[in-house]
């Protein structure tokens, strides 16, 4: 999930796996797989730098759940 501004100021949180396109046409467009359109205040090259930030936090995230759930040591290049 990203947190993006509505043009208006509002705040929202959008699942970024739902996120198909996002465009400056100027304002910033962000199109669902739903087809839904959120108009946002961010550009379109800080939206893809925060759905970056989002997946390697995941990423980071993921051998930690794993170890937790294996009750062990995950596999991780030390």
């Amino acid at each position: 999930m990203i947190a993006v501004t509505r043009i208006n100021g509002t705040h929202l949180v959008v699942n970024s796996d739902l996120i198909e396109t996002v465009e400056a046409t100027p304002d910033t467009v962000i199109t669902l797989t739903t087809g839904k359109k959120i108009i946002i205040a961010e550009t379109p090259d800080e939206v893809v730098r925060r759905v970056v930030a989002f997946r390697r936090e995941i990423g980071r995230a993921l051998p930690r759940i794993v170890d937790r759930q294996s009750g062990g040591e995950a596999d991780r290049p030390k």
